[in-house]
């Protein structure tokens, strides 16, 4: 007798029977706004199967993923080696989270971590990016005994409410106070932060290398002049990679692009895992690891249920493993030049596409109002609705015509943000730069189809109003 035939459950006929219903569950049982606007937009896609960088749909058309995630599938789904991880740790039988001894995997893939950046000395492993940002908002406050964190406007660190307290977007915070007593400076602005940390009471600055939100980098020499303010006034400076780090940006972290940049505490997940299992680590100091942990009886201060657990763990390691054996660093690097310097070349060509930034693998592409009549009352039409909806014009043909998935990059942004798998190469670069010179070369035209479909946007942000 299988298992399944003596407990009754069978995964695979389970989603034989009901795997169909996935937007009718999540509309009467999750967050019932999600397949709303996916039908809206016409997202509504049903994939049934993964590998790579690609997906594929019942009619085994295959599609392009240019947005991993949001950064989790770093080195895409799937992948063997970390496949083989996990079935390793799963038939290992582990102890796992018995609370009260010292398995070897948490302490291996430390090592491994630290290592990359060797200015660090100890780890806290977490669940996620935000957890990761908790623990740093925690350890920085009583390291420093100051209880005011400051963070740059338009910044994401994460929706729990320490660091949606840092969150620099209004939008995620309203209806959500009140939060921590935290102050948003603006990114690059150096006098700015000094005239907060003459307050005296200021325990870090945490700040994104470059900024999801919009990809916007830090200004060349922001963050090590930063550091040096924040020390003379015995404060820290938190790194947030939670999506930049891990090769994405073409370093292994993306404070590395700058020379002298040592931060005192490094925050990490998405990537870590290869997309398996949560996962959250924060990197530190080793006396800011001491201040908190000063004694036995504040051994668990700080912990986590699921923390160290051993899949997690595997996971992680057997990423780091990929990365070094595949060259994923350098690769990413070399095939994010690529990228932006196909779709920079463009920028002459199109009057609607105003830039396009970034760094490695993480591209943003900016629009804006062009200059012809025609194209111009278009736009007008658009921003009167809601801004950022053209550049959802853009993401939806992508998808529709060209079968490449993207996002756009923020709320009332006109930027769309390319996180893919850092394992894409020149054929995937080939592919996303010929579509989107298809869907430039029909917005240009005044296609129709284009146009229709910002009519039906402009009514539904008119009706949600």
């Amino acid at each position: 007798m299988t298992v399944a035939e003596s407990t009754g459950f069978d995964l695979g006929r389970l989603l034989t029977q009901r795997g169909a219903e996935g937007y009718e569950l999540h509309a009467r049982y999750l967050n019932h706004q999600l397949p709303r606007m996916l039908h809206t937009i016409g997202f509504d896609k049903v994939y049934e199967r993964a590998e790579g960088a690609y997906f594929w749909d019942a009619d085994g058309q295959d599609y392009l993923d240019m947005l991993a995630g949001f950064g989790v599938m770093g080195l895409g789904r799937h992948h063997p080696v970390v496949r083989k991880a996990l079935h390793d740790v799963l038939d290992a039988n582990l102890p796992d989270l018995t609370r009260f001894d010292c398995q070897p995997l948490p302490g291996l893939l430390a090592e491994r971590l630290l290592a990359h950046a060797p200015h660090l000395d100890r780890v806290f492993f977490g669940n996620s990016g935000t957890e990761a940002v908790e623990t740093a908002l925690k350890f920085a406050r009583y390291a420093t005994r100051k209880p005011r964190v400051l963070y740059c406007t338009h910044a994401f660190h994460g929706l729990t409410t320490g660091a949606l307290s840092v969150n620099g977007e209004d939008g995620f915070r309203d209806g959500f106070a009140p939060l921590l007593p935290d102050t948003a400076v603006p990114l690059g602005d150096l006098g700015a932060l000094e005239r907060e940390l003459r307050r005296g009471d200021v325990a870090a600055l945490v700040v994104e290398p470059i900024q999801g939100k919009g990809v916007h980098a830090a200004p060349p020499g922001y963050l090590r002049a930063a550091q040096d303010l924040l020390r003379r006034h015995k404060a820290l400076l938190i790194a947030d990679e939670v999506q930049t780090g891990l090769g994405r940006t073409g370093d292994f972290f993306a404070y590395q692009h700058e020379g002298g940049v040592e931060p005192d505490l490094v925050c990490v997940a998405k990537a870590l895992s290869g997309g398996y299992v949560p996962i959250g680590a924060t990197l530190g100091k080793d006396w800011i690891f001491k201040r908190v942990y000063s004694s036995m009886d504040r051994v668990l201060v700080h912990s986590a249920s699921f923390g160290s657990n051993a899949q997690a763990m595997a996971a992680g390691l057997a990423t780091l493993a990929v990365m070094e054996d595949e060259g994923i660093v350098a690769r990413a690097r070399h095939t994010g030049d690529l990228l932006r310097e196909r779709l920079a070349a463009l920028v002459p060509r199109y009057e609607l596409l105003h830039e396009v930034r970034g760094r490695g693998l993480m591209v943003g592409i900016e629009f804006g109002k062009p200059t012809s009549l025609g194209l111009r009352s278009r736009w007008t039409m658009l921003q009167a609705a809601r801004k950022g909806l053209f550049a959802q014009l853009v993401v939806a043909p992508l998808l529709h015509r060209h079968r490449i998935l993207t996002q756009v990059s923020g709320d009332h942004l006109e930027v769309i943000k390319l996180i893919p798998p850092l394992i894409i190469g020149e054929p995937e670069v080939d592919r996303f730069v010929s579509a989107f010179t298809a869907v430039m070369d029909d917005a240009h035209d005044g296609g129709g189809l284009l146009w229709d479909f910002g009519k039906t946007l402009v009514k539904q942000a008119v009706a949600n109003r």
